[in-house]
């Protein structure tokens, strides 16, 4: 967490405050990121606001600026300095408002760059027609090759195993075993977990830690992921929890063999 659909949904809440307006003071009040306000010319005119899988770009012109929320991280806009809070990592002052990074467990990152290159595979939300060759060329676990961002952006833990589910494959087969029709369910399965939980605004876990520029929760709900031993919502089947590549993964033994 927060994964695309938080991130898809914090990019459009901010976009229309933001764009086109500036920058006029940056405060990293936690050490981790000092080195921000350092690299940044102020005033800056933030020219676009981007979503690259889960990275959030503040297109600056010269220089962008680049978010990733990591596991506890959101971005809270304001108009009152008495939101700062002892979790909030960095402040970046406009001239009609106040946007705030908090990160509880200071995992998330904010650099100042001349061009963003990370090796970021195809979208989610896009043209998935390229997963019925990759797939082939992989004996990864499928929910491991979801998760790998050099794969496909955007997707984590949560709808990863989401769009798993609803496709009904097994997150421990080997991504070149799945076969022609079982693809063609998983590109669906992606996409309509992704929208559904952007309608959303994407998911609240028990630790309250992902909420929208805005300070809403999102009210998606998962059928799988964190409900280990309840019923599967299809069959009434207990949901299971394994360790896969050290990340907790849940799904349904009869719904997903």
């Amino acid at each position: 967490m927060p994964e695309l659909p938080e991130v898809e949904n914090t990019v459009r809440i901010l976009r229309p405050k933001v764009v086109g307006k500036e920058i006029v003071e940056v405060e990293a009040l936690d050490p981790k990121l000092g080195h921000v306000p350092q690299n940044l010319t102020l005033p800056a005119r933030v020219l676009e606001l981007l979503r690259k899988g889960k990275y959030i770009i503040f297109d600056l012109g010269e220089r962008k600026l680049v978010l990733h929320l990591r596991m506890s991280g959101h971005l809270f806009w304001t108009h009152s300095l008495s939101e700062i809070s002892k979790h909030t990592r960095l402040i970046l002052r406009f001239s009609e408002g106040t946007l705030l990074f908090i990160d509880p467990r200071r995992l998330g990152t904010a650099e100042v760059v001349e061009e963003f290159s990370e090796p970021l595979g195809p979208d989610a939300l896009g043209d998935l027609s390229f997963l019925d060759e990759a797939l082939l060329k992989s004996r990864a676990p499928i929910k491991l090759w979801l998760l790998d961002q050099r794969n496909i952006a955007g997707l984590g833990n949560i709808y990863a195993s989401e769009a798993l589910f609803l496709a009904g494959i097994d997150p421990r087969r080997p991504a070149s075993s799945l076969k022609k029709r079982e693809v063609a369910k998983l590109k669906d399965a992606i996409h309509r977990v992704l929208r559904e939980a952007l309608e959303a605004m994407g998911t609240t876990l028990e630790d309250k830690a992902y909420r929208t520029p805005e300070g809403e929760s999102g009210d998606y709900e998962p059928k799988v992921y964190g409900r280990e031993g309840l019923p599967c919502l299809r069959c009434g089947t207990p949901i299971e929890r394994i360790e896969l590549g050290g990340r907790g993964t849940y799904f349904c033994p009869r719904c997903q063999r």
